[in-house]
Order: structure tokens, then C-alpha cells, then sequence
């Protein structure tokens, strides 16, 4: 059975959402005469001088960056929410909206302009960990601020407009779409199980051992059997926590360890800057309890055959559902297949 889901089209469950997947793995047999990206060469500048992001520089918004050493976190200058926006109720039949006030900061990881979590040292990114706890614990403490949503987009093709190294986090009063999916699912498996429906399934992935990418004492990275995006990653805690907040010493040094592992294999894959979009699930900061959640990081990277093709989620996907063209079984074989060395070393 394991040796036809890797060449029959099928569809497989996603536990967290309730929806399914369309596998394809015949698919990337197929010629490829479509778009192509540039390849992205490893920066080499330490500080550039018209970069809005590096130490001592000014912003766009003519604010002037500190000299700082360590992260560094400001509200966006271009804020998507904003805390003051005027309340609105509307409705007209079957037309409505709301207001949506929230607060939308930069984090910025590391002075270095050259550098990305890959090429980071393990105790540069446990500080970059102890600022998105910081910032969790605070913006989450805020009156009317319900969820909040820490994310990175690396890459010019994922929309990132700055190549200094850096991630977002949007704080809001609403809880979003994603958010609420998989609260349902949590919440059903706890309900049935008393027993957090990651949990089980990281011991079921941990036994089975094909898709793990890297495991340390206190964390997993591994393609999830549901994986969209070509190489689709997840990284779960092994201890049942339900926001970045609970982490302790211990496990923010673990947490960086293994963000550092998994985006090796990334750049390794096609010798390739690699792209992705980054984004941490946990419970919402409006002060109920959530004994079902259980807090994960996923990884939703483009590049399907080359550090120049990309995987285009158009017409299908955009009109019926999702779909991939090879499995998390092969993508996991091929990320395993790598050196644990950076290829620019």
C-alpha cells in the first residue's frame, strides 16, 4: 500500500483542518517549459545602507533604527491593523462588515544583513524565541487583542520586501480562519480522547519514522502525511504546550537547535537562499482555557523541482482544493539525503 500512495494519485486527511488533499506523484514527470526564478545568491554585506531594516538606518516612516545588537522588534510602519481604527457594524441583506482593530509589529532577527536563521548561530535564534515569548506574552496582554500571529516570509517570491532577516507579528481582535479550523479539531479529539490530538500524533509519527526530519530531546520537524506545499514541514513540541509562552530555558535553546537544522536542509536542498512562509499556531489571548491546543510551527516553502521551479497552487487548487505533486514520504527522503552542513560552508 505505502509503495502505491507514492505513485497513484490519491487523497489523504488533514487532521488539524477536517479537509483533504489531492496527491499526484506522477505529476512531476511532466516537462517543465513554464516560469522559472532567479536563484538567490548568499548575501555577503554585513550592514547596507539603504536597507530600512539595519542598525542605525532610517525607515521609510523617517523614524531612525537603534544601533542594536540583539532582536529588535517596532510597530510596522505600514501597518495592516491598527489600534484605533473607528468601530464599524454593518449590515445591508446579506452584505457585512465589522471592524478589525489589531497591532502588526517587525521583528527584526539579527543585526547582520547577511544573514538568515540558517546561517545564525543556535544562541542568536534562542534570542530571536525569547523575543517572539516576549512579544506573545505582551501584545497577547493587550485589552481587545485575541489572537496573536507570528509568521516569516523569506524570499522575494513569498512576498518578503526586504532581505534583511527579519519576520512579522500581526496581534488582532478577531481569532483568524486558520486559527478556528483547527480549534474544532482539537477540541473534538480532547473531548473524545482527553489527550491532545498532537501529542498522539507525533508518537504515531515518531514510531512509523518516515517522515521525521530532525528530533531532539524536546521538539520534532517533520513533514506532516497531510503536507500541501512540496516541502512542507512542521515543527511540534513534545511537551503538551499550548502557546510559545511556556517554554522553558531548556526548551527555547531546543526550539532554535532545530529551526537551525530544518532550514539547513532547506538552503541544502537546491544550494538555494530557500524560500518559505513560516507561521506559529497556538491559543488565542482572550483568557479562556484551551487544555486541547497543542502549540506547532509549520513551513510552507514554493520550490518543487529547482531553486527555479516553483509550485503554483492555481486553477485547482484555487477553485476546488489542495494539491501536491510529490509525497511527504519523497520529500522527506530527500531532505534526510542532505549534509547537516550548510552548503555555503
Amino acid at each position: 500500500m505505502k509503495t502505491e500512495l507514492n505513485n497513484t494519485p490519491h487523497r489523504r486527511y488533514n487532521i488539524l483542518t477536517g479537509e483533504w488533499i489531492l496527491v499526484s506523484p506522477h505529476r512531476t514527470k511532466r516537462p517543465w517549459q513554464g516560469k522559472t526564478e532567479e536563484t538567490k545568491v548568499i548575501k555577503k554585506e554585513t550592514h547596507d545602507a539603504s536597507c530600512y531594516l539595519c542598525p542605525g538606518n532610517t525607515r521609510a516612516s523617517g523614524d531612525t533604527n537603534p544601533d542594536y545588537k540583539e532582536p529588535y522588534s517596532f510597530i510596522n510602519d505600514f501597518s495592516s491593523l491598527l489600534p484605533d481604527a473607528p468601530e464599524i457594524d454593518f449590515q445591508d441583506g446579506l452584505l457585512k462588515a465589522e471592524s478589525e482593530k489589531g497591532i502588526c509589529k517587525v521583528v527584526c532577527f539579527s543585526p547582520d544583513h547577511s544573514l538568515t536563521l540558517p546561517l545564525m548561530e543556535v544562541e542568536d535564534i534562542t534570542r530571536v524565541v525569547k523575543m517572539w515569548k516576549k512579544e506573545y506574552k505582551e501584545l497577547g496582554a493587550v485589552e481587545n487583542i485575541n489572537y496573536v500571529q507570528i509568521f516569516e516570509n523569506k524570499g522575494a517570491i513569498m512576498g518578503c520586501s526586504n532581505p534583511h532577516p527579519h519576520g512579522q507579528i500581526w496581534s488582532q481582535s478577531s481569532v483568524p480562519t486558520e486559527v478556528l479550523k483547527k480549534s474544532v479539531k482539537f477540541k473534538e479529539y480532547w473531548d473524545q480522547n482527553k489527550k491532545s490530538l498532537l501529542s498522539d500524533y507525533l508518537k504515531q509519527e515518531l514510531d512509523a519514522d518516515e517522515r521525521i526530519l530532525e528530533e531532539n530531546e524536546h521538539f520534532v520537524a517533520l513533514i506532516p502525511y497531510w503536507a500541501v506545499w512540496p516541502f512542507e514541514a512542521m515543527i511540534i513540541p513534545k511537551r503538551h504546550l499550548q502557546h510559545i509562552g511556556q517554554l522553558n530555558s531548556e526548551e527555547e535553546k531546543a526550539y532554535a537547535e532545530i529551526l537551525k537544522k530544518l532550514t539547513i536542509k532547506y538552503d541544502n536542498l537546491f544550494e538555494t537562499s530557500f524560500p518559505y512562509s513560516s507561521g506559529i499556531h497556538q491559543i488565542p489571548t482572550d483568557g479562556k482555557d484551551y487544555p486541547e491546543w497543542h502549540f506547532h510551527m509549520s513551513f510552507y516553502p514554493p520550490l518543487l523541482r529547482s531553486a527555479t521551479v516553483k509550485k503554483f497552487m492555481v486553477g485547482y487548487e484555487m477553485f476546488a482544493g489542495p494539491q501536491r505533486d510529490i509525497t511527504a514520504e519523497q520529500a522527506a527522503k530527500r531532505l534526510n539525503e542532505l549534509s547537516p552542513v550548510h552548503y555555503s560552508k
